[in-house]
């Protein structure tokens, strides 16, 4: 089934002043009530990925907690592993952190020490950029632990906010806003 970007963007919404005043937040949980839709994203990213990235893909990284659901069903159609980036706190063992400035605040990211060796290429997933802070981090981590960023992949990008310019590496958005 060819990628219907008019349909996925049927199935979002935005919700006004959430988490907070000022912000139009774009709300993807109603692409999960349609397995076929759900299929039709992953398909696509995976398909772009083959396509496009000159390397082979090594580990997929998933922002929290929204890549989280896009992440693990890409590694896999990849043959790959999925590594978690998740908010301080939140993951057990050693872990690699860094601080960054989100749309609306700032916060930590960790992930876990021995989740990306030294020489992985590495795609990094979340479900929307905004101004790049958290996919900057998520890269940071990366780096931090060997590894390269060969390319960002989002679900919706806010282009007016132009987060792309913080990113070290190609970006591929299924949709603009």
């Amino acid at each position: 089934m060819a990628f219907d970007a008019a349909y996925i963007r049927s199935l979002l919404r935005t919700i006004p002043d959430f988490p907070q005043k000022g912000i139009q937040f774009i709300d993807i949980f109603p692409l999960f009530q349609s397995p076929a839709a759900v299929k039709m994203v992953i398909d696509h990213i995976v398909g772009h990925v083959k396509s496009s990235i000159s390397k082979s893909i090594d580990a997929v990284v998933g922002l929290d907690a929204r890549g989280f659901l896009f992440g693990p069903l890409v590694a896999q159609q990849l043959g790959v592993a999925f590594a978690p980036v998740r908010k301080q706190g939140k993951l057990p063992g050693n872990t690699v952190q860094v601080s960054y400035a989100k749309e609306y605040g700032e916060d930590i990211f960790e992930m876990e020490a021995d989740s990306i060796q030294a020489g992985h290429n590495v795609l990094i997933i979340d479900d929307l950029m905004a101004t790049g802070g958290s996919a900057r981090a998520a890269g940071e981590l990366v780096k931090k632990k060997g590894g390269r960023v060969c390319t960002y992949v989002f679900l919706v990008e806010l282009v007016e906010l132009q987060g792309v310019d913080q990113l070290d590496a190609p970006v591929f958005s299924l949709l603009k806003y």
